[in-house]
């Protein structure tokens, strides 16, 4: 039903999980554990889907937070449940408040957690190429040092993510990244068709978190498009001329 990252398992005073689609009650295209409250999947199911992530963490449905994502680099400050159960348009939020989950969801783009255990702050990021690109990584680690931690302290870790085998781009999308930094070419390789690239997402997440001087960082290596059975993606889903898609939940709360 989830993974669990080694260097965020031990921490005192933090519990996080990567959910997969494994052990929750959606049907059909969405089987099983659907969190995504933005997918048209049954209402009841996704609800049942969320308590169950809440109960692992032992909180109520309202304390487990989740975005209207937009693929942007905003950051909130989460101190409380979203007023009216209302989700907030952003792609990552941060908390030094016990008891909240901070849930971001994915299915295919990069989902990141970050703690700093010692300063009781935590923080969780959806991170597609729109997001890495303009910043969100950064926006989070400066977020989380306004409320006290320190980012050469903080560790994290990059859930299921789309790999460079299965993410191809055209040619625009290319030059896109190499007009902001010629650098950028080390995350393109060959693909098949002419004019056409390999983007390596994942790798460019972990630049930019090596860039803005995080502690650690780990990639669970763990691709949504090739693993059908535990994880969504969007581009198999796309390929495939399937309507919907279900979206996975990777979470964070302080329990002191």
């Amino acid at each position: 039903m989830f993974i669990e990252a080694d260097i965020l398992k031990d921490l005192p005073g933090i519990r996080h999980a990567f959910f997969t689609r494994e052990g929750g009650v959606s049907q059909g295209i969405y089987t099983s554990l659907n969190g995504g409250v933005g997918s048209a999947d049954d209402r009841e199911a996704v609800a049942e889907n969320r308590r169950r992530m809440a109960a692992h963490f032992g909180v109520t449905p309202e304390r487990l937070l989740g975005l209207y994502q937009v693929h942007s680099s905003d950051v909130l400050v989460a101190d409380g449940p979203w007023l009216n159960g209302e989700r907030p348009k952003a792609d990552a939020m941060v908390t030094a408040t016990p008891g909240l989950v901070l849930g971001v969801s994915s299915a295919d783009c990069g989902p990141i957690l970050f703690a700093d255990a010692e300063a009781g702050v935590v923080g969780a990021a959806h991170s597609g190429w729109k997001g890495a690109f303009t910043g969100v990584v950064e926006a989070v680690l400066d977020a989380m040092e306004r409320i006290g931690a320190r980012r050469e302290r903080t560790l994290a870790v990059l859930g299921p993510t789309i790999s460079r085998a299965a993410y191809e781009v055209g040619p625009e999308f290319v030059a896109h990244f190499r007009e902001a930094d010629a650098a950028n070419a080390r995350f393109f390789a060959a693909s098949p068709r002419p004019g056409h690239a390999m983007f390596d997402l994942p790798a460019y997440i972990a630049a930019r978190c090596a860039a803005a001087g995080i502690g650690r960082f780990t990639d669970l290596g763990l691709c949504t498009y090739a693993d059908e059975r535990r994880f969504y993606s969007y581009r198999r889903t796309t390929h495939r001329g399937e309507p919907d898609y279900g979206r996975l939940i990777s979470a964070i709360a302080l329990t002191r």
